[in-house]
């Protein structure tokens, strides 16, 4: 499909504050985040808060915090500003109300004074279920002078716009191609209820026309909302913006995501100790190919990459294994210092962050993350394997019971010996201490070592056995060694 074409493009993301930001919405305003950083193009983000009875501050703050952990960062909007504020629509209501108001007066919307309410007498409730091009004919044929005088005696009415009778409305997709709607098929749509509240319909191609909107990038949901906005753009004479429908998330049961799949909000997975880069990453690739087999993308390489040729029309499919994965090899790729950042808090909470952290053992922290590194999926895993080697060793009954026999516990005075006595305390000379220490034993140097990480660590995983022994220095690795022994004595 060809890409969307307008240079420099100007996108925009337009969430609800009905809930927080979640997996769908973070991945569409990431494909539009990305379209504008490619073509040095303007990023919009506005605020659909029209449904006040849903929406709240508490939502709206989620969404920017969602934003902000992501990367994507707004260059008009909320907090940023910008020369087509406001960017709510809760604070664009008169402007809505006047380009209602100017259709009217074009001809292409009328007052539906029934559907506000105002029905004849004995009218049921049934008979205002206007389906497709089922009208109500009252409202539709009323005369000037009668519309008229229901406004100055002040009836409640809604507005509802005037489909033409017949033909087809058409749009160009980027994603799928050319898509038709037979216009027979198309219900008068409501613009504003009676109450002065737009519409979806008329509140976002209204938003899309004031704030120039070049290129519009959402879920494969809208389609059929595309062609009602097509026919607005048209009726109010403005050009109509480009269109790319992206295919939605379904969870591993092939049914759309939702809470029953797990965590839906970005925040969510944020707390479940996902790197930002990582999220990014992941759904940059659920309905969007590079074109080859290259898996992993920083936020450069993916702007640098994208295009919407690369979309693909059929759903995408949420692997919350594929998600771990890609977290763990984006804390591998992280810097020192860029992991440091990332898992403090987690240390913090875990009560394992020392000030010293920050200084003299700022050194020992980075080579035990380097022995972490690999087996994190998530940040939370990183204190968890960081605790046994700050605290002092608690045993892990079972792993006690199995590894640390009577038999064991003179080898591993031995071993302890041993480490004193090496000239080079590193990581080769420390196996071929504890391998040598098994063979002169007479005992299996698999069951040994495990020995030796339970006398270290408590647990029976953990990193590399003589890099960890490298980590916890001679001193305390012989003490460590020392107290399983002391463990392994019977009662």
């Amino acid at each position: 499909m060809p890409e969307l074409s307008t240079s420099p493009p100007r996108v925009r993301f337009a969430p609800s504050p009905t809930g927080y930001l979640h997996v769908g919405g973070a991945r569409t305003a990431l494909f539009n985040w990305l379209l504008a950083r490619r073509g040095g193009g303007t990023f919009v983000l506005r605020i659909e808060d029209t449904d006040m009875e849903r929406s709240s501050d508490a939502m709206v703050q989620g969404i920017l915090d969602g934003m902000r952990w992501l990367g994507l960062t707004w260059d008009e909007g909320p907090e940023v500003g910008g020369p087509h504020a406001p960017y709510y629509q809760s604070q664009r209501l008169a402007r809505y109300r006047a380009v209602a108001a100017q259709l009217v007066a074009s001809g292409h919307a009328y007052y539906d004074y029934r559907a506000a309410g105002a029905r004849p007498q004995g009218e049921t409730s049934e008979a205002m279920s206007f389906g497709p091009k089922q009208y109500d004919e009252t409202s539709v044929t009323l005369a000037a002078d009668e519309v008229a005088a229901r406004e100055q005696r002040g009836m409640a009415r809604a507005i509802r716009f005037r489909v033409p009778a017949d033909g087809r409305t058409t749009f160009a997709d980027a994603v799928h191609g050319e898509i038709g709607f037979d216009n027979a098929g198309l219900e008068d749509f409501a613009l504003l209820r009676s109450d002065g509240v737009p519409t979806y319909h008329l509140s976002v191609v209204v938003d899309d026309m004031d704030m120039a909107i070049t290129q519009v990038i959402r879920g494969d949901d809208h389609i059929s909302n595309t062609p009602k906005q097509v026919l607005l753009y048209e009726a109010l004479g403005v050009p109509v913006p480009a269109f790319a429908h992206v295919p939605l998330i379904l969870g591993a049961d092939k049914k759309r995501l939702s809470k029953r799949h797990g965590a839906t909000s970005v925040m969510d997975y944020a707390a479940q100790g996902i790197v930002p880069e990582a999220m990014v990453n992941f759904l940059a690739l659920l309905g969007w190919s590079p074109g080859d087999d290259q898996e992993l993308f920083t936020a450069s390489e993916l702007t640098a990459r994208f295009d919407l040729g690369g979309i693909s029309g059929g759903n995408a499919v949420f692997n919350p294994e594929k998600l771990e994965w890609m977290n763990n090899q984006h804390i591998m790729r992280m810097s020192d210092d860029g992991l440091v950042a990332q898992v403090r808090p987690w240390l913090e909470r875990a009560g394992l962050w020392r000030e010293s952290f920050d200084g003299a053992e700022r050194a020992w922290l980075v080579r035990a993350l380097a022995l972490l590194r690999p087996r994190a999926k998530r940040l939370g895993d990183i204190p968890e394997g960081l605790a046994p080697l700050l605290n002092a060793v608690v045993f892990e009954s079972t792993a006690a019971a199995k590894h640390l026999t009577p038999e064991v516990a003179p080898h591993l005075e031995t071993l302890a010996d041993a480490l004193a006595h090496l000239e080079s305390f590193d990581a080769a000379a420390i196996e071929q201490a504890v391998r040598g220490t098994a063979e002169a034993g007479g005992v299996k140097a698999g069951a040994f070592m495990q020995a030796v990480r339970v006398s270290l660590t408590g647990r029976t995983v953990s990193p590399g056995l003589f890099e960890t022994i490298e980590l916890l220095g001679r001193e305390q690795s012989q003490s460590r060694i020392r107290g399983g022994a002391r463990q392994a004595q019977p009662a």
